[in-house]
């Protein structure tokens, strides 16, 4: 998952996607400046259809490097997901799909885990170096987490390593790929099962070790991994850690080439990327000549598709926003979607909520349901309460998840919450609740809060924050957080969140119970009993009443009349997971 990390991860967030069609080919060539580097944009291939098709989204890229703590975003992502592919890629249900035109993995034994992987034979970065060995070597190295460098984060005091990896604990357990300079193949083996090992060497983690070699001054990447020195990994980690983190406008072709279909063409900061066909990339062409990523604000998107300015949103829905194109239905095709995206509110247990009684209470006055029917139904009437942190509604296995104490908590009993905190002797307790601003929706979410919390006992207040994911949540600084987790298929991803001293685990919750089901969990394959773990780890949450589970972010995909091939996808990864395979009439 994601939180402001990366999103947070979640910070999580929310997703995007784009197009442009007619008149989209002026469009793109007034005064778009070429990006840094020396490679020409090829002309269309005979099967790539000589179209610009354009993708609007509110966010602006910033980094090759989509691996980092700090670049983590789903901007990124929809820039990349068809310039740096991968083993796999996330499907339109948010799964785990091979892409066997990168290359194909397979496990080789289960004691140990053994699983070879084996890149495509012509697999070749845009400036025609191989990918290979070396390639696989530095994705483990970045993602391994080790090589402390001795000094701590600022805010959690974790102890920093020479790659800031977004994802360590998921490779912590992998051995360095075993291969040689110029191996098509390496193997990789775990030390203790692990329930999402088909997860590595995912879309946008495998990034050129040659260019690496070449900014680092280190000239042998693979030796020096071997060798382990920290002063060296340090002199790597620093290149991979910064060195692809562009100021707007100046992407460098020379430094980031592509491994995909796509190559990035041209950057205007604040308005457009421009993504045109790779001409080295060894697999099926695109269908379009060129994929535009529009800045756009959200509530404009809607118009722009309209008026044909774009072809391609997936913006967090409005009623203003489906006003718009439900009043223009032969210039927009609309499908409504839930994401992977909930909301949810962290109870600090460095505070008042130290005591499960205050938190119990809380629970109780939070009006759950009101939020859901007043903010979310009026652009999803199936809207409902979320009621499990593992599960969401569209997955298997939510049926079971949800069933585990929340509904208790669904609808506000202020009445039953005061009881608790007169009871106490806890009348009055002043509570903290921050998230980040400026937010609308979160502020209505948040005077909703006040005027249930506040009838029942408690002074609940506003502490909205300008720098509430870079600053408050990392630091502890709330008694109640608001924000929102981007989750996915994996099972593991949740573990950092609720482990005790885990990463994410801005809340300070721990329980030994807890920490024993996070590591069975990691550690199961057999889905039956993924799904029992899954069940008794919410049960434990709802006992402990650690968090609160508010709805799933109701998701909207519109398209041009005449866009095919893109489908809605709820991941980070956004529309542009596919854009390689949209068209429309040329």
């Amino acid at each position: 998952m994601f939180s402001g990390l990366a999103v947070l991860l979640v910070v999580v967030l929310g997703l995007v996607a784009f197009v442009a069609c007619s008149g989209g080919d002026d469009q793109d060539s007034q005064g778009t400046p070429p990006v840094s580097g020396n490679q020409s944009n090829p002309a269309a291939t005979p099967t790539t259809a000589p179209i610009t098709l354009t993708y609007g989204t509110a966010r602006e890229f910033s980094s090759y490097n989509n691996n980092t703590s700090e670049q983590a975003n789903p901007a990124n992502a929809v820039v990349l997901n068809q310039v740096l592919r991968g083993f796999w890629y996330f499907g339109p249900d948010g799964e785990r799909v091979p892409d066997e035109e990168f290359g194909t993995f397979e496990e080789q034994s289960s004691n140990p885990l053994t699983v070879k992987y084996t890149f495509a034979d012509g697999a070749v970065w845009s400036d025609g170096e191989p990918i290979d060995c070396d390639d696989a070597v530095l994705a483990w190295a970045a993602n391994v987490g080790r090589w402390p460098t001795g000094k701590r984060d600022q805010y959690t005091g974790a102890k920093l390593t020479a790659f800031s990896s977004f994802t360590p604990a998921a490779w912590s357990g992998v051995s360095m790929p075993q291969c040689a300079d110029g191996d098509k193949s390496f193997t990789v083996t775990f030390d203790r099962l692990f329930a999402d090992w088909s997860m590595l060497f995912g879309p946008g983690t495998i990034l050129p070790a040659h260019i690496v070699e070449k900014r680092s001054g280190v000239p042998d990447l693979i030796a020096a991994v071997k060798a382990g020195k920290s002063a060296t990994m340090q002199k790597i980690g620093r290149f991979y850690n910064t060195g692809w983190v562009f100021r707007p406008g100046k992407y460098d072709t020379a430094i980031a080439p592509s491994a995909g279909p796509y190559q990035v063409a041209s950057w205007k900061p604040g308005d457009r990327i421009t993504l045109e066909p790779n001409p080295k990339w060894w697999g099926a062409p695109p269908a379009a000549r060129s994929i535009v990523v529009q800045m756009i604000p959200e509530d404009e998107q809607a118009k722009a598709l309209v008026s044909g300015k774009v072809q391609v949103i997936d913006p967090t829905p409005t009623a203003a926003m489906l006003k718009i194109l439900a009043a223009a239905p032969d210039a927009a095709k609309v499908s409504s979607h839930d994401s992977f995206v909930w909301e949810h509110l962290d109870l600090n247990y460095d505070g008042p909520f130290a005591s499960r009684e205050v938190r119990e209470a809380f629970a109780k006055c939070v009006p759950r349901q009101q939020i859901v029917d007043d903010l979310i139904k009026p652009v999803d009437p199936q809207a409902q309460v979320l009621q499990s942190r593992f599960r969401l509604p569209f997955q298997d296995g939510y049926e079971q998840t949800s069933a585990t104490g929340g509904q208790q908590y669904a609808t506000a009993d202020v009445a039953g919450a005061r009881k608790i905190l007169k009871s106490a002797k806890k009348l009055g307790t002043r509570i903290d609740l921050a998230y980040l601003i400026p937010d609308l929706r979160r502020e209505a979410e948040v005077k909703l809060i006040q005027k249930s919390c506040d009838k029942a006992g408690f002074k609940v207040i506003n502490k909205g924050s300008y720098t509430f994911f870079s600053s408050e949540l990392k630091r502890g600084d709330f008694d109640a957080a608001l924000y929102a987790w981007t989750s996915s298929a994996l099972l593991t991803q949740t573990y950092s969140i609720y482990v005790s001293k885990g990463s994410q685990n801005y809340n300070n919750f721990h329980d030994k119970n807890v920490d024993l089901l996070l590591k069975r969990l990691y550690s199961e394959l057999d889905p039956d009993r993924q799904k029992a773990l899954l069940t008794q780890l919410d049960t434990a949450l709802w006992n402990d009443v650690a968090t609160l589970p508010l709805f799933v972010f109701p998701a909207l995909l519109a398209t041009g009349p005449k866009i095919q091939g893109v489908q809605y996808n709820p991941s980070w990864s956004g529309a542009t997971w596919n854009a390689q395979a949209w068209t429309a009439p040329s």
